[in-house]
């Protein structure tokens, strides 16, 4: 188990690390923008499922590998960045569709594509990986038992954080959402500014690495 004083200390890091806006809160507030509240909370969710998923096979092991291979996280760097841009280009071109539906309803993506997406964002998330195999560790204590367990329940503890917060900025960027539907252009403006956005995190992950 891990010990209070340390779980506590990274309870206080991760806050400070996912308070600041990063870019799987741009992802997120892309979602919201072009789907609505339903398809950007599913892409929270969607996305912290990845996460966990990165965290499973850094707590085997995976992280350590990756580290220690350029190759292998580059690779997983690049493929999470043109996934990114591969969606913000679709959300761009099917922005009209906005438009049309303005005085229907927001247009609805099917919840498994959302998801399907999200979590593949998740688990390309470079810095994920990053974080947990070389910042986490430090806040184990092997003498306290199963460092694989602590790993866990620490990685927890941040994904319970990073959920809470993505999930406000999602409501957030819903409101905004709202007013934008008053007037045709605004939707398809919002419609075509989300999709710019999560482009512009591809690019972003491309050149830096950086991903919430």
């Amino acid at each position: 188990m891990v010990p209070l004083s340390n779980l506590l200390a990274f309870l206080a890091a991760a806050i400070v690390i996912i308070i600041v806006p990063g870019p799987g809160v741009l992802f997120t507030i892309g979602r919201a923008l072009t789907l609505g509240r339903r398809a950007a909370l599913l892409s929270v969710a969607g996305h912290c499922v990845g996460v966990f998923i990165v965290l499973l096979l850094v707590a085997v092991g995976l992280g350590t590998l990756l580290m220690a291979s350029s190759l292998a996280l580059t690779v997983i760097k690049f493929a999470g960045a043109l996934y990114l841009i591969y969606l913000g280009i679709q959300a761009i071109r099917e922005r009209k569709s906005l438009r049309a539906a303005l005085g229907t309803e927001i247009p609805r993506t099917p919840d498994a594509k959302v998801l399907r997406q999200s979590v593949i964002v998740g688990l390309t998330n470079p810095k994920a990986t990053i974080f947990f195999a070389a910042i986490l560790p430090h806040f184990a204590e092997p003498a306290a038992g199963s460092l694989p367990l602590q790993f866990l329940i620490l990685g927890s503890v941040f994904l319970a954080v990073a959920v809470v917060s993505d999930s406000a900025w999602a409501l957030l960027a819903v409101s905004a959402r709202a007013w934008f539907a008053r007037s045709p252009r605004r939707l398809e403006a919002v419609g075509g500014a989300g999709g710019m956005m999560i482009v512009g995190l591809g690019a972003s992950v491309a050149l830096s690495g950086s991903a919430d």
